[in-house]
């Protein structure tokens, strides 16, 4: 039963998705058959150096069938084993690997306000060299980690992205507010850079998924407002309307609030009456004139007991009525106001 259950060495159902798989067993039964699938390869470690490489295909593990295999004998065990790390490396691409996280804290160049920049989104994985995976990143760790080299070209992605952006934003090649509608420039640029730094690891990372990039929501906030005010002090050409015109819009705001809020042109409206009602002056109160002098004709000033002309002590205003209805009439009054009949 152990025959059988050793005789054939191939990747589990279960770990066929993996990019590369390492066969458990360092000791390898001579003529156990080797199953490499179609997009498969099989390399032999020995000493962290690869000592054989297998194609898709069966092969029977045996020095006289793989002559190079010779040198993974263990001459202990007669002969009958060969001892060896056997790695199988997948040769499709591996997608929907998750990347993001924080950028960095960058300076707009047209706002002059730092801002805090996240991308996050997917990518795809392949081997370009199985080889220098293994003994480049992989290791000959027992067993090998099948998240290791994901999560590494997940981090190096988002490094080079880091750098790219945050280069491109200070040459104002692309803007901070809309920064979408560049992913395809930013996209070329990041996959270039981070396929340099995983060229000697034998991977590479042949094309992104759904992927963006955005601002915090408080910084988003934050330029949006900035953006609208910079336009309207330039349409309006004077900050002082700008702030007059935003002053009557809060205000109309909170004198709607009680019946549902932003009412809009309504609440504007109402807050510029608002404004208008209480920065207008209150209006001054009359004095009726007062009556000539006597003596010299000159005119007398509101309430003077004298003229200021030749000294006349003025005599008090005696009001006037009408003759037909006794109405009390006014000092410049020809008619009376209540009957028509004429002044006296």
């Amino acid at each position: 039963m152990a025959w059988f259950e050793r005789e054939f060495i191939a990747v589990p159902e279960a770990q066929k998705n993996q990019l590369v798989f390492k066969w458990p067993d360092l000791n390898i039964r001579r003529y156990s058959r080797a199953i490499v699938n179609a997009d498969q390869t099989a390399l032999f470690v020995r000493s962290g150096a690869v000592i054989a490489t297998l194609g898709p295909g069966r092969h029977r593990i045996d020095a006289e069938e793989l002559p190079v295999l010779g040198a993974l004998v263990d001459s202990l065990t007669g002969g009958n084993y060969y001892r060896a790390e056997l790695y199988f490396v997948s040769a499709r691409e591996l997608p929907g690997i998750r990347f993001g996280g924080r950028l960095a804290d960058i300076v707009d160049p047209v706002s002059e306000q730092v801002v805090t920049l996240r991308a996050f989104g997917e990518f795809a994985l392949s081997v370009r060299d199985p080889a220098a995976l293994i003994t480049g990143l992989v290791g000959t760790s027992a067993p090998a980690d099948p998240g290791a080299a994901p999560t590494w070209s997940a981090d190096l992605l988002l490094k080079s992205m880091k750098i790219a952006v945050t280069q491109g934003i200070s040459r104002r090649e692309w803007p901070v507010l809309g920064l979408s509608a560049h992913l395809p420039p930013i996209e070329a640029t990041v996959l270039r850079e981070t396929n340099i730094a995983l060229y000697e690891f034998g991977l590479r990372i042949p094309r992104m998924g759904n992927f963006d990039i955005t601002l915090d929501p408080e910084d988003a906030d934050r330029l949006k407002r900035l953006a609208k005010d910079v336009t309207y002090i330039r349409m309006t050409g004077d900050f002082q309307r700008y702030a007059m015109g935003e002053l009557a819009l809060g205000a109309g705001r909170g004198l709607t609030h009680g019946v549902g809020g932003d009412s809009g042109f309504l609440g504007a409206a109402m807050g510029i009456s608002a404004l208008q009602q209480h920065s207008a002056p209150a209006p001054m109160a009359t004095t009726p004139p007062s009556p000539p002098c006597t003596s010299c004709g000159a005119t007398t000033a509101p309430g003077a007991r004298f003229c200021g002309d030749c000294g006349t002590e003025l005599a008090p205003r005696r009001p006037r009525h009408c003759a037909s209805c006794a109405a009390e009439l006014s000092n410049t009054a020809k008619f009376c106001r209540d009957c028509g009949t004429p002044a006296r």
